[in-house]
């Protein structure tokens, strides 16, 4: 089985030795995103909701890129500078993983690079669903 590198123009380039997603057989496998709008290097805003919404659009890129999708989606690992925004990003969250969510845990940490207050990063199964949109039935 060899190892493919995922990257995307729709979600932020990797900033230092590391992959956007790295794809494994049926496995797509991301690295943590923040909240960081492509192209402009700035965060979708200083919130915990805005920074959600775009991490998880810019989690759906790679995932999309690596041929998987949100729904296919079976572990998410959510980082926070701030437990206490949990319920906040929750809500946002739950948009997008409406029906049958994935395993996740979510954990409080010191700091997250360039100041972000949320990174996402999954665990997938390939899918093929963007192949051909017309039929796909993922997010």
């Amino acid at each position: 089985m060899s190892k493919e590198i995922i990257a995307t123009d729709e979600a932020p380039a990797a900033v230092g030795p590391y992959s956007q997603g790295v794809r494994l057989g049926d496995l797509v496998l991301t690295a943590g995103q923040l909240g960081i709008v492509p192209g402009s290097g700035d965060f979708a805003g200083p919130d915990i909701t805005s920074q959600t919404q775009q991490a998880l659009e810019n989690l759906e890129a790679v995932l999309e890129a690596g041929g998987s999708c949100l729904e296919h989606v079976i572990k998410v690992t959510v980082f926070l500078q701030d437990i206490e925004e949990f319920s906040q990003m929750n809500e946002v969250y739950a948009e997008f993983f409406s029906a049958g969510p994935p395993a996740r845990s979510a954990v409080q940490v010191a700091a997250l690079p360039l100041g972000g207050r949320v990174e996402i990063e999954a665990v997938a199964e390939a899918c093929g669903c963007g192949e051909d949109d017309e039929e796909s039935h993922c997010r």
